[in-house]
């Protein structure tokens, strides 16, 4: 019994040991002169960064988060997508709310670091919606990957986070906020992919 304990408490401190090892590895030196590689910002500088900072660190683009998140059913349409910072209880991911023709609107959350879905939620379309109706989104010339894309040629090459519905006249209209390298700006794509005026 003793000798079976002893090697159970071994194998622990080994274990341990090597984990250790493994957390607190050193870093390489840097050459004389050069500036030392900085990590990506870990959670806890995310907070203090602006949505369109912490947007820009994203790996996963929100035109790939979109097409997660309509992958997940039948002939599902993104129509609504905001980034989000990590929290507590979620990591940084995008928040995309998918209408489906049977008039079900799900939320899925995509990990924006990972791409992998790792939650979905029911949820009525009429509190998000009021004026809208499925068949709006449904019979929309363009769809909302299209408006980011535009969306991101006219602000000159950033990258598109969030996106909101809106109606314009009996369509749709996307309003896009891209991110910068030192602002954000709001983009709004008609019903007809055109870019419109303020």
């Amino acid at each position: 019994m003793l000798t079976r304990f002893l090697a159970t408490a071994g194998a622990l401190a080994l274990t341990t040991g090597l984990a250790l090892a493994q957390t607190t590895a050193p870093t390489a030196p840097t050459a004389p002169g050069a500036a030392p590689a900085t990590a990506p910002a870990a959670t806890g500088d995310m907070k203090d960064m602006k949505e369109f900072q912490a947007a820009k660190l994203a790996k996963i683009s929100l035109a790939q988060a979109l097409t997660t998140a309509e992958q997940q059913g039948d002939k599902g349409r993104a129509i609504d997508a905001d980034f989000e910072k990590a929290d507590g209880k979620n990591p940084t991911h995008y928040a995309i709310k998918v209408v489906y023709p049977d008039g079900k609107l799900v939320e899925y959350g995509i990990n924006a670091d990972t791409g992998a879905l790792y939650k979905s939620e029911n949820q009525p379309i009429e509190r998000y919606f009021t004026r809208l109706k499925v068949a709006d989104f449904n019979n929309a010339k363009v769809s909302l990957k299209d408006a980011l894309t535009i969306a991101e040629q006219k602000a000159g090459g950033g990258k598109a986070y969030e996106a909101e519905v809106e109606r314009e006249g009996s369509a749709v209209a996307y309003e896009i906020k891209v991110a910068l390298a030192d602002k954000e700006q709001e983009v709004k794509v008609g019903p007809d992919g055109q870019v419109m005026k303020d």
